[in-house]
């Protein structure tokens, strides 16, 4: 299997990694210290940089003033700004505008497309269901009103939703469908209750009642939700990937220079055995996202659908840097819990992501299920 990347990806890797060098990841917000939001808005000036630097429009066409690149492309983004914590709706914004390039009406792409390249329009994805347990696309019904669909119902944890211009909601109909509404936050019958993530920052419980929208502002193709839903999958783990690998650079750093009895720590082979454990895990994370985006960037046929590429990618996402992060904190000692270093930022960012891709049990019951419905010869 070859997982050389194209020229305009890695350019696209190397612009992403010009761009975060100005990050420090200890001056992210701190969910330490407060009690509630880090932030009231994401980083718009960090959203600016990435603008000019055309990492907003990666996935849309050149038609739109994009660069034409595929889900590989954005994962290779996305690993990068994990590295730094960059606290940016980059996954959901890019993903919601490449679903309504792939599967919306013209009319809709025409005003949408360009400004979300620009960073002029900002998206987000409802994608958590009612609890985050259920399927995002019963949590909300969408009922035929004339020319106009009517939404109800309510979407939990949805990211960057006080900052979004627009939200795409997926909901359910009568004819047992699922459709994508674009939702703007302050449209009548729509209310934010604010919640917060192990990371510090605001997530909205979205509440819809009986709100209308225009039949242009719905994706009712078939498949676009399923897309969507994977392309935000792999996207986040391609964020768990960059994270894990800043934090097992940082620790691999830290136990060089750290003494005991004479010697760096790093030169005793439990603290060895133990950072080389987490290293597979992270080249075992690697390999398995990038055969899942490469299976969603080209729709490429497989023994398994690409969903069981996908369930292999977030079993080893969400106990990978779990994993990580866990031995980072313990080979640090007790200097990873001090607040005036970034270790225990990383921490609260990488529960934040074990929780969006759910328990490796569940996935690997999905994995089961799909083998048992497609046996290998």
């Amino acid at each position: 299997m070859d997982f050389t990347f194209s020229e305009e990806q890695q350019a696209a890797a190397e612009a992403a990694a010009g761009v975060f060098a100005d990050v420090a990841p200890d001056g992210v917000p701190s969910p330490a210290d407060t009690t509630g939001a880090v932030a009231e808005d994401f980083d718009r000036a960090l959203w600016a940089r990435l603008a000019e630097a055309d990492l907003l429009s990666l996935l849309i066409d050149e038609a739109y003033g994009g660069a034409g690149l595929d889900a590989i492309a954005l994962c290779l983004v996305l690993r990068e700004s994990a590295k730094v914590l960059a606290r940016v709706p980059l996954l959901e914004s890019s993903a919601a505008a490449a679903t309504v390039q792939a599967y919306g009406g013209e009319e809709l792409r025409s005003a949408l497309l360009a400004r979300a390249g620009r960073g002029d329009l900002v998206l987000t994805v409802a994608a958590n269901g009612r609890t985050g347990h259920d399927p995002a696309e019963l949590a909300v019904t969408a009922r035929r009103d004339g020319d106009r669909w009517v939404l109800d119902g309510v979407q939990t944890a949805v990211p960057w939703a006080y900052g979004a211009d627009l939200v795409v909601v997926p909901a359910h109909t009568d004819a047992d469908r699922t459709v994508l509404a674009l939702v703007a936050p302050d449209r009548e019958g729509v209310v934010l209750a604010e919640q917060i993530s192990t990371t510090g920052e605001r997530l909205a419980e979205l509440r819809l009642e009986s709100v209308p929208i225009a039949r242009v502002d719905v994706i009712d193709a078939e498949g676009a939700w399923e897309w969507l839903r994977d392309l935000l999958t792999a996207g986040t783990c391609a964020l768990s990937l960059g994270l894990g690998t800043a934090v097992l650079r940082m620790t691999g750093e830290y136990t060089s220079r750290r003494e005991q009895f004479g010697f760096p720590v790093a030169t005793f082979q439990a603290v060895a055995v133990q950072a080389a454990d987490r290293y597979i895990d992270l080249r075992a994370m690697e390999a398995t996202l990038w055969q899942a985006a490469w299976r969603i960037a080209w729709d490429a046929p497989g023994a398994l659908p690409a969903a069981a590429d996908l369930a292999v990618a977030k079993i080893w996402a969400a106990e990978g840097v779990r994993r990580v992060v866990q031995t980072a904190q313990h080979l640090h000692g007790g200097f990873g819990a001090d607040t005036d270093y970034p270790l225990h930022r990383y921490h609260a960012w990488a529960k934040h992501l074990e929780l969006s891709l759910g328990p490796a049990a569940a996935h690997e019951e999905a994995l089961g299920d799909l083998l048992a419905a497609h046996p290998l010869g």
